[in-house]
């Protein structure tokens, strides 16, 4: 028994390595396989497994289509899926050469694993049933400070101060042309002037930071859906109906639009959009019919300045480095510039990295959401999550040592 034993060891690693040539090595890179991002392994419909990185590097970037290296057999990219096999073969391999601990080595104390870097707590919230009814938009006043909320209640703008306290609240429910039907998006000019996009009459209405209306734009968009604020303070808004993302420039002292530029028309159902202080790109989040394997599939597309395209990723391309089914709701930047999308499949928060290295997956929420609709960050950091399923807005701050 013991020789068959201390035997035991050099037979099993020998297995090891030959497992590690044959079943645990992706036959198109000869990397190995893994349990993350691009080296998972995957199952084309033919049976041969190649990683994740493999079948992103063979798919068309457009159709999706591939054909299998080894036996050239057609499929799309979609169609693939984790081969479950080798996943538990790794793990079974990987606790077989662990070593055992030592019988009389003391044992040491349980710590709570490490948060990793960059992931954010949640310190508090505010808001909630009766305060808030199915908010659809969020925004933050540049310069008070104060968090600006759209939502389904008698008085659709609700304006919140740094404690979650609500500080003021206008926008009444109605059918007049000053009144908002259906809100979906706001934001908040470098002047504190409050702008929301209203579905019911498919317009646009600016506001002071007291309620007072400034201006009503109606009868140039289908489907106004996201506005954001330029540091230039223009604004920004997505026409999800059209196709198109629009520049407005207003004199909002006067309440008088001066002009309306087209900055792109090509786009598929556009609705969140997001502009970032650091470097001017804009964000755009599409939900375009059809795409990837089925209903709940978005693309996120991020232009420079100059409006060229500097990085784009969609719902099967993320699936390439995250194991679940992202759908993207809501974009921001954060202060480096790196993308952030809330992700409502996951009930998460994840960072795609900067546009021209896209797409760096990283989780920054994974739980404490219902289902996120709208981001924001403060100038100390924080970001604020609007969860519509919870009627609350939830602060998130950075913990880690």
């Amino acid at each position: 028994m013991g020789a068959e034993a201390a035997g035991s060891g050099p037979a099993l690693r020998e297995l090891v390595r030959e497992a590690e040539v044959s079943l645990l090595e992706c036959k198109v890179c000869f990397e190995r396989f893994g349990h993350r991002q691009q080296r998972r392994p995957r199952n084309l419909p033919c049976g041969h497994v190649v990683c994740l990185a493999c079948v992103a590097a063979l798919a068309h970037p457009r159709t999706l289509a591939l054909e299998c290296p080894f036996c050239r057999r057609a499929c799309r990219g979609c169609d693939t899926s984790d081969c479950l096999p080798v996943l538990h073969l790794l793990e079974l391999l990987g606790s077989a050469l662990r070593p055992a601990p030592a019988a009389a080595a003391p044992r040491a104390a349980p710590r709570a694993a490490p948060r990793a870097p960059g992931a954010l707590a949640c310190r508090h919230a505010f808001g909630g049933w009766g305060t808030l009814v199915n908010p659809t938009g969020l925004a933050l006043c540049p310069k008070t400070g104060r968090v600006v909320v759209v939502h389904d209640g008698r008085r659709r703008v609700k304006i919140f101060d740094s404690g979650g306290g609500c500080a003021h609240q206008f926008g009444e429910k109605g059918e007049a042309a000053q009144d908002i039907r259906y809100p979906l998006d706001v934001t908040v000019t470098n002047d504190c002037h409050v702008v929301v996009t209203d579905a019911g009459d498919r317009s646009i209405k600016v506001f002071d930071f007291f309620g007072q209306i400034k201006l009503v734009i109606g009868d140039q968009f289908s489907l106004p859906w996201g506005v954001e604020t330029t540091p230039q303070n223009g604004v920004v808004v997505t026409d999800a109906e059209a196709g198109s993302l629009h520049l407005l420039e207003v004199d909002f002292a006067e309440g008088t639009l001066q002009r309306t530029e087209k900055l792109q028309g090509h786009l598929c159902s556009p609705r969140g959009v997001a502009v970032s202080w650091l470097t001017g790109a804009i964000a755009v989040l599409e939900h375009p019919p059809g795409l990837g394997t089925g209903a709940g599939s978005t693309a996120v597309k991020v232009f420079s300045p100059a409006m060229q395209l500097i990085g784009q990723v969609d719902t099967f391309g993320l699936s390439l480095f995250f194991p679940s089914r992202i759908t993207a709701s809501a974009v921001t930047f954060d202060h480096q510039g790196n993308v952030i999308v809330a992700d409502t499949s996951s009930q998460a928060v994840l960072c795609l990295g900067q546009p021209e290295e896209f797409p760096v997956l990283r989780p920054i929420i994974t739980h404490g959401l219902s289902h996120p609709v709208a981001l924001t960050f403060t100038k100390e950091n924080s970001l604020l999550v609007l969860d519509s399923a919870a009627h609350s807005v939830k602060v998130y701050k950075a913990d880690w040592g």
